[in-house]
């Protein structure tokens, strides 16, 4: 199929005038400048990549909203992860399944066309294991499948409460042996294809011990591969402090020393790190996965971009907990942020992209690509067929050339400037609407009904202050 774009990103920049070929398995085959549209579906409106979303905990969706109510005592991440569990608690895999689904369709309407699930929702209510040991992952997959997103699927090692502590009994669905994690890999490695990628992921170094965490590496060597691997690092003081008590060292430094980081690697937040660890990190080649909504929503902290980008690191972005989903929102926080420490404006922005919207926006794709395994590093041939097109005479893009239209959409606002979206060579929102929108929004209602049934107010019924 053949498409032709009148103002178009491409990876070598603002192009004019462009034909872009897709293959039926959704791959750009080829890119022509400066020509005619004759025999090619016209796209009408500005044509941009989508980004990869590289942190999400689907689930989480269903309680955003549900814990800015303060009770007594502290409260911080460690209060919120009381109410994550008893929500992770009670989800069926039907209810999952809708959650995500509708999660993935809020994404792709707000411009992520990439997830990379980080999935620790494995076994059934009592914790016992289901009949089928994929159920859990193949509902994330029917939901990508159903909503159309591309999809990394990161089944996450969790294995123990704390450095010193076992298992407690909200986390019981969470769970794995070293034998069952792998059984679950292996049942899951034949799925892959051009829309889900394989990866794996360690919840942190304080749910998964040193010798697990080996073990598995040897196993990753043994699969002849490139595969994504992901772990939650550095995201909370209180860890960090735990860590050095348990291993004398903190995470991103034990982390460095014990195990390959590569290129192949994504560590989520990573917040809480030195500057020798900016440096060791940028050096390995590694991801690091910033979400900066939930990291401040969570009280964790902010993390040094200006910093990272200095030392020639490398960043995505995930929408993690889902207390908002909208990649806008998460590159504007991310520099406001830098600009709320530094008392500076455009504080990312470089000589060669000085446009901090252009540079936010590529590097977060750059970035996410590596980190999900799959070729969606934008608009080149090779290269999947995800982008997004733009209303071309939407108020908050008139009279705005070429180069200030990232900085127009990250920048301008929470209104939507995205008209339709295409994953895969195939046209998924077409002018805002989703082409399952009334199906997946239904069947997300009656979970949601399940899932916190009639109360006073509708207060979901394991809310209890303090």
């Amino acid at each position: 199929m053949e498409y032709f774009a009148k103002l178009i990103l491409l990876s070598e920049g603002w192009k004019q005038d462009v034909r872009l070929t897709v293959s039926p398995q959704g791959e750009l085959t080829d890119i022509r400048c400066h020509t005619h549209s004759r025999g090619a579906e016209i796209v009408d409106g500005i044509v941009i990549p989508g980004l990869p979303n590289l942190h999400s905990h689907a689930f989480q969706r269903a309680m955003a909203g549900l814990c800015e109510c303060a009770g007594t005592g502290r409260n911080d991440f460690w209060s919120w992860r009381r109410t994550m569990y008893s929500i992770a608690a009670q989800i069926t895999p039907a209810q999952l399944q809708s959650i995500a689904t509708q999660l993935y369709m809020e994404m792709l309407k707000a411009g992520f066309t990439s997830v990379s699930e980080f999935h620790y929702l494995h076994h059934d209510i009592d914790g016992s294991a289901y009949a089928k040991p994929e159920e859990m992952s193949d509902r994330i997959i029917a939901a990508a499948t159903h909503s159309g997103i591309g999809l990394t699927l990161l089944p996450v090692l969790y294995m123990r409460s704390n450095f010193d502590s076992g298992i407690t009994g909200s986390q019981r669905r969470f769970t794995h042996t070293l034998d069952s994690y792998t059984r679950l890999l292996d049942g899951l490695l034949a799925g892959q294809s051009g829309q889900m990628k394989l990866g794996m992921a360690f919840h942190s170094l304080r749910a998964v011990p040193q010798q697990a965490l080996q073990a598995m590496l040897h196993f990753l060597d043994s699969l002849d591969q490139d595969v994504p691997v992901h772990i939650h690092i550095a995201e909370q003081s209180k860890e960090v402090k735990d860590c050095v008590e348990a291993c004398g060292c903190t995470p991103v430094q034990w982390l460095l020393d014990h195990c390959p980081v590569n290129r192949n690697w994504c560590l989520v937040h990573a917040t809480h790190i030195s500057p020798n660890e900016i440096m060791a990190m940028a050096n390995s080649g590694c991801v690091v996965g910033l979400c900066p909504v939930t990291e401040a929503n969570l009280g964790d902290g902010i993390f040094p971009l200006k910093s990272w980008l200095d030392a020639g690191g490398r960043f995505g972005l995930g929408s993690d907990s889902h207390i908002s989903v909208s990649p806008t929102e998460e590159l504007r926080w991310l520099e406001y942020g830098q600009r709320l420490i530094m008392k500076e404006r455009n504080t990312v922005a470089s000589k060669s992209i000085p446009h901090t919207g252009t540079l936010l926006w590529q590097t977060a794709l750059a970035g996410g690509a590596r980190a999900s395994g799959r070729k969606i590093a934008g608009l080149c041939t090779g290269q999947r067929a995800d982008f997004l097109v733009l209303q071309k005479d939407h108020p908050l893009l008139v009279a705005r050339s070429a180069e200030y239209i990232l900085d127009s959409l990250v920048f301008s606002g929470n209104t939507t400037l995205i008209k339709d979206v295409m994953v895969g060579g195939q046209w998924l929102v077409t002018d805002g609407v989703h082409r399952n929108e009334q199906d997946i929004t239904q069947h997300y209602k009656q979970a949601m009904n399940a899932l916190f049934p009639d109360t006073d107010c509708r207060k979901p019924a394991w809310h209890q202050p303090g």
